[in-house]
């Protein structure tokens, strides 16, 4: 308690930027990045892999030799592994100025060959042979906790993140920031109320990433006093890749727009810039999805037998 005592004191007057995958890809260049941008931040990169946390921390540290670094391991897969580390963080920190949800898988596309035939006398064929659509099948597989894998490390697990980081979340008057990596793949047409979770489609990974943009909605609409949730998605590279997280970094929370999502893009001449687009998101579909994965969430925490209690 006396080592998380002191990193409290430490941070109370830094804001502090919470990063989940931050040890690769994206999540490292973001880390990376931010502190180019401020290096009084705190910055805490919350990992799955610690060997690989280390490893990126110090890579960090050879950019930036000052910069006040702490590392968090959880795993979104798993609720457990979740519901500790936010106990973990609210011990921690008196507030959370910036939360990164970074951290997700794609299942291995496989080509169908049975989507690839039906298409070929449909409406559908320019836009498959266009944009790969229905050409390509992912693999998913039931958690420990019997929820699907790619909904619950792309969806739930953060969810319930952000649920159980109330307490530290929109403290001292300030308005925090929630920032939900998305994806161009986020499509409508592959979620569906009736199967959240994507058990019966083979679409998983497009899914996920409709189902984060839809939360954006449902998630602003119950925090808006005390956060705020946009989504963005990227392209080409890691370091592209973060265009769009870095510029909202740098934005006032009450001056964008919540069904927006802010889009990471690289120029034909290599220029990064960022491009914002609405989201062809309905907003009653928005609040039941919320509501559900709420029902969700006392029923898995009721199953592994977790109190709600944020002391």
């Amino acid at each position: 308690m006396a080592a998380q005592a002191a990193v409290s004191s430490a941070t109370g007057a830094r804001r502090v930027v919470l990063v989940t995958g931050a040890n690769s890809g994206i999540g490292l260049a973001l880390c990376e990045r931010i502190l180019s941008e401020d290096n009084q931040i705190h910055l805490c990169m919350a990992c799955r892999n610690m060997k690989k946390a280390e490893a990126a921390k110090s890579e960090l540290h050879l950019s930036h030799p000052g910069a006040d670094i702490s590392l968090l391991k959880i795993d979104v897969g798993n609720i457990n592994s979740v519901i500790k580390a936010a106990k973990e963080i609210r011990q921690r920190y008196q507030h959370v100025d910036y939360l990164y949800l970074n951290a997700g898988i794609m299942p291995n596309p496989h080509f169908s060959l049975k989507a690839f035939l039906s298409s070929l006398m449909s409406r559908k064929v320019f836009i498959m042979f266009q944009t790969g659509q229905g050409l390509l099948t992912q693999e998913d597989w039931l958690t420990d906790d019997g929820l699907q894998q790619v909904f619950m490390t792309n969806v739930f697990g953060h969810f319930l993140l952000i649920r159980e980081l109330e307490p530290v979340l929109g403290q001292g008057g300030c308005t925090s920031q929630v920032v939900w990596t998305s994806s161009s793949n986020a499509r409508k047409s592959a979620f569906s109320l009736t199967d959240y979770q994507h058990s019966q489609g083979q679409e998983s990974y497009s899914s996920s990433k409709y189902a984060t943009d839809l939360l954006n909605v449902g998630l602003n609409k119950h925090y808006n006093s005390k956060i705020r949730v946009f989504i963005n998605s990227f392209t080409l590279s890691p370091y592209n890749g973060t265009e769009a997280l870095v510029w909202l970094f740098m934005q006032k929370p009450e001056s964008l727009d919540a069904m927006v999502k802010y889009h990471s893009c690289t120029s034909a001449f290599g220029n990064n810039y960022v491009a914002s687009c609405k989201m062809d998101i309905d907003v009653e579909t928005a609040e039941i999805f919320y509501q559900e994965l709420v029902k969700l969430e006392g029923k898995m925490k009721e199953k592994s037998g977790i109190t709600g209690d944020h002391s």
